[in-house]
Order: structure tokens, then C-alpha cells, then sequence
């Protein structure tokens, strides 16, 4: 799919000058930037947050209720 987006110049030349050395094209480099962005920014999908508690020494009832312990007022 093509997209058309606006780069200042400065960046443009900065992306010819990486382009020149890696011997890559202009798009190449943009995509490659685009995916690792979106690595770091992503949102995993809800199975990786499955067994995320295994390593919990209580039961998650349990550790809920000791972290309401700490709100009462004493």
C-alpha cells in the first residue's frame, strides 16, 4: 500500500546519505524504521499476559487480598 506522507528536507537528506551507504532505498529504510517504532510501541495481545502471575508465591485471591490488607487504616 502506498502512503504519502510530508519529511522535511533535512531528514530527506540524512535518509539519501544511510540509503548511500547501506546500499538500500529510501522506502527500505522508512519501512524498516515504521516496524521497529511500532515494535516499541505496540501493545502485546492479551495472551502474552497469560501466566503472568506463575511466579507469584500467593494465589491471586490471595494477593489481592493482601494488597487490600495495606489500604485498611491501622
Amino acid at each position: 500500500m502506498r502512503t504519502v506522507i510530508d519529511v522535511p528536507d533535512e531528514i530527506i537528506q540524512s535518509l539519501d546519505q544511510v540509503s548511500g551507504v547501506e546500499k538500500r532505498s529510501r522506502a527500505s529504510l522508512i519501512r524498516e524504521a515504521i516496524a521497529e517504532y511500532l515494535k516499541l510501541k505496540s501493545v502485546p495481545p492479551a495472551e502474552a499476559a497469560f501466566g503472568l502471575w506463575k511466579e507469584t508465591p500467593n494465589e491471586g485471591v490471595q494477593y489481592q487480598n493482601d494488597l487490600r490488607d495495606e489500604w485498611e487504616t491501622r
